[in-house]
């Protein structure tokens, strides 16, 4: 097959990649704002994509990650090629479209690595993989970020709370204070997470062109992103984000616990942090996964406020078979590459028919900007809230049979108005 179309194949199929990562993963940045009205829904998507449009442009140093540390460079050329890249981006579009028509927020991130890793072992062999990159890049910022950003989000949420409750000076009892300024605190910190997840995440498709530009012999092994390739993924980005995920976002903002203002602050101030200290030093961070360890440890940091851990339990399942389900469509596409050109344009047909498929099927139940707060739709992935409708119901019962038992005022007045007419007539 002429190098030159695999080559622009497989650009074309990085930047639909980068656009489906756009729409997947704006519920980190604007779930919450969304739940607690701090944004409207349309306006805050607007505002995600300018900010993921700015983020690319800031920084390349995951990008090099990706391109020259994961997938190991042959001192004598390169060992991947683009039939393997190919085969590795196909992997992580499958299942983010999956995940995002389960409305689960999986890691874009992951099932990248795991369709290149699983593409590359396939179609080249276990030594194209640099394990010792993969673990100290990849696998253990995967662990340890989640588990940090919720440490800190409960903290601060716990603090929040403290900080502005006043107490009565009669009683001492703690009082509800207005917390307004969360609300409008959200906006700064939202559109911050959005700037991080524009720096990290864009980059990521930056590494896989030029990775494929390395492997075609156009661009020098070890060179970082070239100024085209920067900007064409961040206006990929920006589009898919403005696309909006709005299952995702609907999980996120309500599906995993009930998110007041104080705690939507205080989950976007860590999952930001975090994601622009892991971009300065190249760790290839999961944005969904540190969004999400955020919102629940936001969630244990209020009194009164429920986790919903089977939700919590999905997700992990879906982070824990990320790597792996995406590794094997990798690896299954390698092969099938693998035999030439009739290979290719298999996978490809075979590829556009399950994307489309699940588009179509996803219009069954749209879940958009005007639902996308109401948890009573969200199908699959929240339940909760038909038990508040029960219990409402419930007790729209009971006050219904108490008033039906109680005796009305013509009731009691009747018998009065007969004896007076009694005495009357005597």
């Amino acid at each position: 097959m002429d190098i030159t179309f695999m080559v622009a194949l497989v650009i074309a199929l990085a930047l639909f990649f980068d656009f489906t990562n756009g729409f997947h993963d704006t519920a980190n940045a604007m779930a919450t704002p969304i739940a607690t009205g701090a944004i409207k829904p349309k306006t805050a998507v607007t505002l995600a994509a300018v900010l993921n449009l700015v983020g690319a442009f800031l920084s390349t140093e995951v990008a090099k990650t990706v391109s020259g540390g994961i997938i190991r460079e042959g001192s004598d050329g390169v060992q991947i090629t683009p039939d393997i890249i190919f085969a590795g981006l196909m992997g992580a579009i499958l299942w983010n479209m999956i995940t995002w028509l389960k409305g689960l927020p999986s890691s874009s991130s992951h099932a990248l690595f795991g369709g290149l890793i699983g593409a590359a072992i396939a179609g080249i062999g276990f030594n194209s993989v640099n394990l010792e990159t993969l673990l100290q890049k990849v696998i253990l910022p995967a662990i340890f970020a989640p588990l940090i950003a919720g440490i800190v989000a409960y903290i601060c949420t716990r603090l929040a709370y403290a900080l502005t409750a006043r107490h009565d000076p009669d009683t001492g009892s703690k009082l509800t204070q207005k917390r307004g300024g969360f609300r409008t605190g959200q906006i700064f910190t939202s559109s911050l997470v959005a700037l991080a997840h524009g720096t990290n995440d864009a980059q990521k498709t930056m590494g896989i062109i030029t990775l494929v530009l390395i492997a075609a012999g156009t661009q020098a092994p070890g060179s970082g992103p070239q100024f085209w390739v920067i900007a064409a993924c961040a206006i990929a980005i920006a589009v898919g984000t403005y696309a909006g995920g709005w299952r995702i976002i609907r999980t996120m903002g309500s599906g995993l616990t009930e998110v007041k203002p104080a705690q939507g602050f205080a989950a976007e101030s860590s999952t930001a942090s975090a994601i622009l200290a892991s971009s300065h030093l190249g760790f290839a961070l999961s944005t969904t996964q540190v969004a999400s360890g955020s919102v629940i440890g936001s969630g244990m940091g209020r009194k009164g406020t429920t986790v919903r851990w089977n939700m919590v339990g999905k997700i992990a399942l879906g982070w824990l078979f990320t790597l792996p389900a995406a590794g094997i469509v990798g690896a299954l596409t390698a092969l099938l590459v693998k035999t030439g050109v009739v290979g290719v344009l298999i996978a490809a047909v075979a590829g556009t028919a399950a994307v489309l498929f699940m588009f179509f099927y996803s219009r069954k139940s749209q879940v958009g900007h005007h639902n996308a707060v109401e948890v009573e739709e969200a199908g699959q992935a929240v339940r909760f809230a038909k038990k508040k409708a029960l219990a409402r119901a419930r007790a729209k019962a009971r006050a219904a049979r108490s008033n039906a038992e109680a005796p009305t005022e013509d009731a009691v007045e009747a018998p009065v108005e007969a004896n007076e007419q009694k005495d009357s007539q005597r």
